[in-house]
Parts: C-alpha cells; structure tokens; sequence
C-alpha cells in the first residue's frame, strides 16, 4: 500500500450521499488525481493506523490523504474541489471561512446524511473505467485475472 501515491480519499461506502461525492469527483477529476478506498475497507482501516486516524464505528466524514498528511471534514472537502477541473478549484476561498463554522455544517450534513440521502446494504461498485482509481474491491467482486 503507497499512501504516498496521489491523493487518497477515504469515504464511507454504505452512505448514498458520499457514493455521490465519489461519483461527482470522477468525472471531474480529468488528471485522475484522486483514488478512492471505502472507510469500510482492510485498505483504508490499514491506512488509518498506518496514520494514526480514529473514527467511530459510522464514520462521520469524509478523509483526504495527502502527501502525508490528513484533512477532514470541510477541510478534505474543499481541498478536494482545489484538485478538480475548472470551476471547483474555486470552492478553495471557502477556506477563509473560520474552521469552526465550516466543520459546524459540515457536521450538522454529516449528522443527517442517512436520514436525507439514504444508505446503501452494500458499498456500490464504480463503472469500468473507473475501477483502476479504487484501491480495495470486496472480495467477490474482484475482476478475472489474467
């Protein structure tokens, strides 16, 4: 596992809404600066000891992992939109925002989200062209090999 390799997002995989952001960033993310594991997953699970990262048993939001280092809440989700194509780098000035009141919605999403958006029995599998960007398949949902 290279952490160090791109930039990592980890999201919960049973959570229709971050299923969303996952499925918002894809196609805007035309360098393919970002690859995707589930919170649920051995990868992610390794990388957060590897990182030093608690969560609680229903995550709560969504991690970016960058060069070393590990956003959350508003934090990953702005930085994310930096790393899109054209317009989404512009969400960044939503940084100047003192921390406290971004995290407070973003927590109050966060606290909601299975209530407004739903959630999933399973973690949904990405379309073809995309698979290479995911760091962990469930095993039975691997690909042939060759």
């Amino acid at each position: 596992m290279e952490a160090s390799a791109g930039k990592i997002v980890l999201y919960d995989g049973v959570c229709n809404l971050c299923d969303g952001a996952v499925r918002f960033i894809l196609p805007r993310d035309s360098r393919g600066t970002f690859r995707f594991a589930s919170l649920q997953g051995a990868f992610a699970q390794t990388l957060m000891t590897r990182q030093g990262i608690t969560i609680s048993p229903t995550p709560e939001s969504i991690l970016l992992v960058s060069d070393g280092r590990v956003y959350q809440e508003s934090e990953a989700i702005l930085r994310i939109a930096q790393g899109l194509d054209f317009p989404w780098p512009g969400l960044g000035i939503f940084l100047f925002v003192p921390r406290p009141i971004r995290d407070g919605i973003y927590r109050w999403v966060a606290r909601n989200r299975y209530r407004w958006f739903g959630r999933a029995e399973s973690c949904l599998l990405p379309r073809a062209e995309w698979r290479s960007r995911f760091l962990e398949w469930p095993v039975d949902e691997r690909p042939p090999s060759r």
